[in-house]
Order: structure tokens, then C-alpha cells, then sequence
């Protein structure tokens, strides 16, 4: 049958003359790949099994393993490439709905890529940041219209809770089930040392982390998993999730092999069972069911803490986020078509929704454009690679991006893209104990820190480049951007002008 010709995608090469035969890659690889023959006194490989993780090639004392792509081809064929092929064999194989981890890896237009950033040179002389002030706070919340001052002069302060951020850096929501206990408290802790929040993600808090509640944002989503009052009161800002970039439209699904221990009790369900989130709110079917959704959680917390919406980057998401920020949000959270996950059907993550710049400016401006853009503030995701990313997200109008996908990376992550199977050889997509303690919080902590305190230097330098000393002062200057390569279209969405111009 046709499952027969399917060829193992990766090729373990291993070099003989250096392998001892310590076993360190059989120690090391969760799925089985490596094992000795005793028979032939020798290591050998099940490619079959390989998901190019890049563990046993880390720990091999001897370098003498590397993992290559196959070079095993289907006929050339421009309208039916060998990817393609191989996911009907695996369907017709299987009957089931084919799953994927991580980000969209389709070669969609990435369009960070096609924008550059101005700099000043005689007129608006550039700043050094090394010798002046460069400000990188950032308050994400509503923010007054006017200004009030009393009989003596004084200014009354009048702002609604806001999320005080020391960088304008935050990390996504990840539940605690779909990534490890260690990874958890990697994010937090970083958090914590950095001055800005991490995200819970749908499955609860863990009560270890309940220390961390000031850099903390809680996620309440439509399962309703883990949500309780203390939970509520717990973080800094709560954020109820309508969509997620990485598969628009419909809900979570979290594998009831994961379910065990302290997954199952922060999550409030069963051990063993599927966490299954479904694709809408049962209790929202309008803006008017989410606004009081809203003034509950405000309710519950006694006003105290700014809510967060966030929405899919979809075709109508600029009117979409117009009737969020009609509905009492503080803060509005887009993740685009781009932006990571631990499961998703591959149908969907690949081909629904639109990139995060295009959908970030459209929403920034019809905001601008409707006198309610001071109303809220926003928050970008969905594939933020680098700090010049998150600043240019910030021209586009982005109080303050999210970060995942790179936040795994700094942890160790090798985007083998088999979260879901929960095997990470790294310690992270996992909930089987041997695996999770390859994970040291205190080296995960310190890499995070490390990442984004060099991302914030970055940002420092770059505003210094254009003149600007703050992050407020940056946010929406599309006057600092230029586009390469982009069409008309392309061009009047993201409000820039195209290079030279």
C-alpha cells in the first residue's frame, strides 16, 4: 500500500569511527530512535521515530551523530509537492484530522521582512542611549481623554487600573499542562526579575506560582479551566480569550494524557480526561454578552485589575476590535495567523487567518479613525522574531507585543514541531516527570531574562537611531517606516510609504 513508500523524513547519520557506544543518545531521545544491537555491537537508529529535536546530537560526547533531511524525493511535480503526498498517505492511512505544532512554516509573506525603520541624522539628531534617557516603561490600560486639575493646580489623577511594564516585552499565554511545571516557572520568575508578565494560558494557576500574581496575567477562555475567584484575584490583569492565531475559529484541545497530578487539579477536571475548549464562549454571542462578561470580572475584582481581550487576526478584525473597545476592555491582545501552539489542526494553523502587521495597523487605525483609540491598548503577537520586530510592531501602533515561540526558543526549544505528542526531549512540551526535569528553572529563568534584556537594549538603541527617546513617543509613528517590495494595497493598510518615498 502507499503508507509502505513513506520514507522517514530525517536521516540520523551516525560516524562509527568516533561512536563508542555510550548510549548517551538512547539515555537522552524520548521517542525510541537510538538503541543498541548487541548482535551487530553497535548503535543503530529507528529514523521512523526521529522528529529532529537535535537532543542526542546535543549530548553525543564524541560529535558523531547529526540529523539530516532525507534526500528521498517524490517525482517533480510544481502543483504537488512531496508534502503534500505525504499528508494524504498519512490521512488515508489513518482517517484522522491532521495535527501540527508550533507556527504556520507555510511561506506565507513575512511582513517585518519588507519593512525598514527610519533614522535621523542633521535635522532630528539621533540620541545615545548610553548617555541619555531612553524610557521603555510602558502602562497598557485605558487611558483619559482630558486632564483634570483641582482649585491649586494640581493634576487629579483619574486612571482607570493600569498594567505598569518596565519593558515592552510580555510573554504569551502557555497553559500549565500544555508546557511543563519547570517552564512555568521559568516564565514567572523571569517575569518577576524583568518587570513585566507572563500569561497562564487557559489551564489555571498552579498555586506554587500565586507568588508571582503581581507579574501574572490569568486567562480565562471558553472551557472555563482553572477559573475560580481566588485564580481571578490572583494576577495582575485578566485576560479572556476569544481567539488565538494559530487556529482561528475554534477551541483548544488539550490530550488526557497530559491530564495528571497538578494538571488535573489546577485544572479542576479528572485526571486522564481531554480538556476540550470549545470553539465559542457559551456565554458570548454578542459584544453586548461580552461587555457584561467584562463588568463581571471587574466586579469580581472589585475594579482593580484591567481585563485584556484577545482576538484572532482575522479579515474583519479591526471592526471586530472596534466593538471590543465598546465593550469596557482595557487592553486588546491580536495574535496572528503566524503565532505558536501546542496542537492545531494543520488545515487551519496553515490556512485561516492573516499576518499580525497587516491586522495590527488595520486595527490601530479604524481605532484612530473612530476618536476611541486612548480607549484601550494593544497588544501584538504571532511570530515577534526579534526586537526589531517589536519595534516595529509598536510604529504599526502595538503598545507592547507578546512573545512565545522566541520565549521557548530561549529555553531550549528546537521547533521540532511534537508538542503535542508530549515527549519534548527538552523539558518543555511535557508532563512526564524525567523529561521535565531536563528543564532548570533557574538556567530557563536566567536565559529569559538574558533574551529580553538584550531585546530592550536593542529597542533602545534603534529609538536612539530615530530620535526618539520612549516607547509612547514611538507607538503608531508610521512615519518611521518604510516598506520594500510591498504593493499599493499592502502599502495604504500598513499606513507606510514605500522606501525613497
Amino acid at each position: 500500500m502507499a503508507q509502505e513508500y513513506l520514507y522517514p523524513e530525517f536521516q540520523v547519520v551516525r560516524d562509527l569511527s568516533r561512536c563508542t557506544g555510550c548510549r548517551a543518545c538512547a539515555a537522552q531521545c524520548a521517542n525510541g530512535v537510538h538503541r543498541y544491537d548487541a548482535d551487530r555491537g553497535q548503535m543503530v537508529s529507528d529514523e521512523t521515530r526521529c522528529v529532529n529535536c537535535h537532543r542526542c546530537v546535543a549530548f553525543c560526547p564524541e560529535r558523531a551523530l547529526k540529523i539530516v533531511k532525507d534526500r528521498q524525493c517524490f517525482r517533480e511535480n510544481d502543483n504537488w509537492s512531496g508534502d503534500a503526498i505525504r499528508e494524504i498517505y498519512r490521512q488515508a492511512a489513518s482517517g484522522g484530522v491532521l495535527l501540527s505544532s508550533m507556527g504556520n512554516a507555510k511561506e506565507y509573506p513575512v511582513y517585518w521582512d519588507r519593512l525598514l525603520i527610519n533614522a535621523s541624522q542633521v535635522t532630528n539628531p539621533s540620541i545615545d542611549p548610553l548617555r541619555e534617557p531612553m524610557e521603555t516603561k510602558t502602562f497598557l490600560g485605558k487611558k483619559p481623554d482630558t486632564l483634570r486639575r483641582d482649585a491649586a493646580g494640581r493634576l487629579v489623577p483619574e486612571l482607570p487600573p493600569q498594567l505598569e511594564l518596565d519593558t515592552p516585552i510580555l510573554f504569551s499565554a502557555m497553559s500549565y499542562g500544555s508546557i511543563s511545571y519547570n517552564a512555568h516557572e521559568s516564565l514567572a520568575r523571569a517575569a518577576q526579575a524583568l518587570g513585566t508578565c507572563y500569561n497562564t494560558g487557559e489551564g489555571g494557576l498552579h498555586r506554587d506560582f500565586y507568588r508571582y500574581g503581581a507579574n501574572t496575567i490569568v486567562q480565562v477562555a471558553s472551557g472555563r479551566f482553572g477559573v475560580h475567584r481566588d485564580y481571578l484575584e490572583a494576577g495582575a490583569a485578566i485576560e479572556i480569550k476569544i481567539g488565538q492565531g494559530a487556529k482561528p475559529g475554534i477551541g483548544g484541545h488539550l490530550p488526557g494524557a497530559k491530564i495528571v497530578g497538578d494538571v488535573s487539579a489546577t485544572r479542576m477536571i479528572p485526571e486522564g480526561s481531554d480538556a476540550i475548549s470549545p470553539a465559542p464562549h457559551h456565554d458570548i454571542y454578542s459584544i453586548e454578552d461580552l461587555r457584561q462578561l467584562v463588568y463581571s470580572l471587574k466586579e469580581v475584582t472589585r475594579g482593580e485589575k484591567p481585563v485584556i481581550v484577545k482576538i484572532a487576526a482575522v479579515h474583519n478584525v479591526a471592526a471586530i476590535a472596534s466593538g471590543v473597545a465598546r465593550s469596557g476592555a482595557d487592553i486588546i491582545a491580536i495574535d496572528g495567523f503566524r503565532g505558536g501552539t501546542g496542537a492545531a489542526p494543520t488545515r487551519i494553523r496553515d490556512n485561516v487567518g492573516i499576518p499580525i502587521e497587516l491586522a495590527l495597523a488595520a486595527v490601530d487605525q479604524r481605532l484612530r479613525d473612530e476618536g476611541i483609540r486612548s480607549s484601550v491598548s494593544l497588544i501584538a503577537g504571532g511570530s515577534i522574531r526579534s526586537s526589531a520586530d517589536a519595534l516595529k510592531a509598536i510604529l504599526l501602533g502595538a503598545d507592547a507585543v507578546y512573545i512565545a515561540t522566541a520565549a521557548l526558543l530561549a529555553l531550549g526549544c528546537h521547533l521540532c514541531r511534537s508538542c503535542h505528542s508530549g515527549r519534548c526531549n527538552w523539558g518543555i512540551a511535557t508532563q512526564r516527570p524525567e523529561l521535565v526535569a531536563r528543564l532548570d528553572p533557574d538556567e530557563g529563568a536566567q536565559r529569559l531574562v538574558n533574551l529580553v534584556t538584550a531585546w530592550t537594549h536593542e529597542i533602545k538603541e534603534m529609538m536612539g537611531g530615530m530620535g526618539i527617546n520612549s516607547i509612547e513617543a514611538a507607538r503608531g509613528n508610521r512615519m518611521m517606516l518604510r516598506g520594500v517590495g510591498l504593493n499599493e494595497i499592502e502599502l495604504g493598510i500598513l499606513g507606510v510609504k514605500h522606501a525613497g518615498q
